[in-house]
């Protein structure tokens, strides 16, 4: 019988964009100079933060001022993932993986939608059913975006990764066209349950957030034939202090 191979997770709680960002960068060196030798899943809630993409060329996609965000307490950054503008903040599960696709296939395309899919099979657990859109990167539910994702590799070596919002405060989003789809819908876990809700108003479980964070775990494990560990506290101290350094 063949053990799957490990998939560490590290959940961050809540931290900031910026320190999350160097945290990333340092698993993906170490993972490319073989010091860090299985995949890596960090789980994350952010602050409120605004990224932009590569693909974020249209100034009008943000719709905020620089002073509307502050006023907000919204920090901006530009960075190097895929992807236009979007909004990461409390009550959203950010998930990034630092996986070396050359264990499992060399193909980014491929790699977007085993992501998508680790989002879908886990939504698929509170019953709702997550979709793809031909031609978009993400996860919907009848219409609705649900999930985004953006993703950078080097040497097939992959990090950033998906966002999945939980109860996260949709109104961020009127900040920008998200992902650069003008007419987009955002959604959450949260509102799609009570949507379903026949009308009436049901508090979320405050269980809510743990509950995703174990469905997404679960679905990565099971997407990438991996076996969910959690990270030894050791490496990341470690990786961390690597940040300093570098």
């Amino acid at each position: 019988m063949t053990t799957a191979r490990p998939l560490l997770v590290a959940d961050l709680g809540t931290r900031s964009y910026t320190d999350v960002l160097h945290l990333q960068r340092a698993a993906a060196r170490a993972r490319l100079d073989g010091s860090l030798d299985q995949d890596l899943l960090f789980l994350v809630e952010h602050p409120p933060v605004v990224t932009l993409g590569r693909s974020a060329r249209d100034p009008a996609h943000l719709r905020a001022t620089p002073e509307l965000l502050a006023a907000r307490g919204v920090e901006l950054f530009e960075v190097e993932r895929g992807g236009d503008v979007t909004f990461h903040g409390p009550g959203q599960l950010v998930g990034y993986p630092i996986v070396d696709l050359k264990r499992h296939t060399l193909d980014l395309h491929w790699y977007l939608r085993q992501l998508e899919a680790v989002v879908i099979r886990a939504v698929a657990e509170f019953g709702i059913p997550g979709d793809r859109i031909k031609g978009q990167t993400g996860v919907w539910t009848d219409g609705r975006k649900i999930a985004s994702i953006g993703v950078h590799a080097r040497q097939w070596v992959t990090w950033h990764g998906f966002a999945l919002n939980v109860t996260t405060d949709l109104s961020y989003f009127d900040l920008m066209v998200p992902c650069g789809i003008e007419g987009v819908t955002m959604t959450s876990v949260e509102q799609e349950l009570l949507r379903r809700a026949d009308g009436v108003c049901h508090a979320p479980s405050p269980a809510l957030g743990q509950e995703v964070r174990e469905t997404v775990v679960r679905a990565a494990g099971a997407v990438f034939t991996l076996e969910p560990v959690t990270a030894p506290d050791s490496m990341i101290q470690s990786l961390m202090a690597s940040t300093i350094r570098a």
